[in-house]
């Protein structure tokens, strides 16, 4: 019998293996979802019990989602009544950094320094620069939603959804630079639209690159104007942060970030575990932890 961790923070559960795999078809879990197993005490990746991988990529080394879900959860995003407060991304952003300090600050240094040494190298920069970011999303996700995170954390884009993080960036960079070429609004637009939810998809909803493109596109589209004004905001911390002194750069980074992880949470998160509400109420009951 297993029981996974929700997005919402709740434990699911104790359900057999076939009834997980079945929430693994239907996108409610992925090999990223925290499980524990029987009576044991530690959880675990599902990526880690290879009786629950009912799809899997050899080189990535996740359970995808089904195409067609990415579908349903896209208009389960657009039926639903979805906010998101930007100071109160911010202000959550503020107290988890101060909270994990240095694992925050560290993590995005290295990761930071990591991509602008690859972007040095244009087609290395391309084909990593989001398999990095992507990884250090993950790790404040996993501290947003109260997981044990470490360092390593910071670098799950490689050991999960390599192949589709690659690609991810590769297309996603190459048509926001077309963009850019074409206009200045296009690419703008590209980038708000793909760039700053998609890596999430990919890792946290088990999303091909493609449709994790096509679902961050549509859902911004939604929010747009709300969007654009988080990434002025966003600039406008960055900014302050290389004026004082430019270290101040690498305290509002994680900032940044985990207020970018908060407002995916606020947006695409909480669904993730809503659809089980509807299954049969005796598995569904939440575990006392």
């Amino acid at each position: 019998m297993y029981t996974i961790l929700g997005a919402d923070g709740r434990q699911y559960g104790p359900v057999d293996a076939e009834k997980l795999r079945q929430w693994v078809r239907d996108g409610r879990a992925n090999a990223n979802t925290s499980v524990l197993a029987g009576g044991a005490t530690e959880w675990k990746p599902l990526s880690a019990f290879p009786e629950l991988t009912i799809a899997s990529s050899p080189a990535a080394g996740v359970a995808l989602a089904p195409a067609g879900n990415s579908v349903a959860f896209t208009e389960q995003i657009l039926a639903s009544d979805v906010q998101f407060r930007i100071g109160s991304c911010f202000s959550r952003a503020w107290t988890l950094v101060m909270s994990r300090f240095w694992l925050s600050v560290g993590a995005s240094f290295v990761v930071f320094m990591l991509m602008w040494i690859s972007g040095t190298f244009f087609v290395v920069g391309l084909l990593l620069g989001y398999v990095l970011w992507g990884g250090l999303d993950w790790m404040f996700l996993k501290l947003t939603r109260g997981h044990t995170t470490g360092f390593e954390d910071a670098f799950s884009g490689f050991k999960s959804a390599f192949v589709q993080l690659m690609l991810f960036s590769l297309v996603s960079q190459c048509l926001v630079l077309v963009g850019f070429l074409f206009c200045l609004l296009p690419g703008i637009y590209l980038m708000l639209a793909w760039l700053i939810f998609g890596p999430l998809l990919v890792l946290d909803k088990g999303f091909e690159f493609w449709p994790a493109m096509e679902v961050s596109r549509k859902v911004v589209n939604r929010h747009f104007w709300k969007v654009l004004l988080f990434a002025l905001v966003s600039l406008l911390v960055l900014l302050a942060g290389m004026l004082c002194f430019v270290v101040g750069f690498f305290v509002a980074l994680p900032i940044v970030t985990a207020a970018t992880v908060y407002a995916y949470e606020d947006i695409f998160g909480s669904p993730k575990m809503e659809p089980l509400a509807s299954l049969d109420p005796a598995t569904l009951a939440p575990t006392v932890p």
